[in-house]
């Protein structure tokens, strides 16, 4: 039995659940909308202020399904309940950030400029203060749409092993390696 799948998902005051004939999945809440196709032989019921979710059979493809599928979900109602924030890190001199509306301007080693516009869902901050690292916040209610887009800003410059230089997840801990001079000895 999937231990995941079998937990019921709690329904926050303000959020409402709608589950329509086809199995499709609407959250409503404070701060978006959000909706998900699930897979026609999983079962979503709303009975109370719970959310639970049964599947047919104890097949492998039911099982895996089951806990995606509950995972989803009450990523949505946390979702539109408290939302999400992603928080990146710019390591490196000369490295900078800064954002006009939904257009993220990077500056990180390279001859040019990295823009990137980001979708309307999520809201970016660009902060840059003296004695620290640049930092840009991602802010959405969808948790797979900022993870996304927290990815594409890292990928720009990936932090590399040797100074830790590029741009990383806030509290990310990175593999450092010793340099030339450790080989001498």
């Amino acid at each position: 039995m999937s231990r995941i799948g079998k937990l019921p998902i709690e329904i926050p005051a303000g959020v409402t659940i709608n589950v329509s004939p086809e199995n499709l999945v609407t959250v409503k809440g404070k701060l978006g909308e959000l909706s998900q196709q699930v897979d026609p032989e999983i079962e979503v019921a709303v009975e109370g202020s719970q959310v639970l979710v049964k599947r047919p059979t104890e097949q492998k493809r039911h099982r895996a399904l089951h806990g995606l599928y509950r995972s989803l979900i009450h990523n949505m109602v946390v979702g539109v309940s408290q939302g999400y924030e992603v928080k990146l890190e710019l390591v490196g001199v000369g490295y900078r950030a800064e954002n006009q509306g939904q257009l993220l301007d990077l500056v990180l080693g390279y001859s040019h400029h990295t823009f990137l516009e980001l979708p309307q869902e999520v809201k970016v901050e660009a902060l840059t203060d003296k004695r620290s690292n640049p930092t840009i916040t991602l802010k959405s209610c969808d948790k797979q749409l900022i993870g996304q887009v927290a990815a594409k800003i890292r990928s720009f410059r990936a932090p590399e092993p040797y100074k830790g230089k590029g741009v990383k997840f806030a509290g990310e801990v990175l593999r450092r390696k010793a340099g030339k001079s450790a080989g001498a000895k």
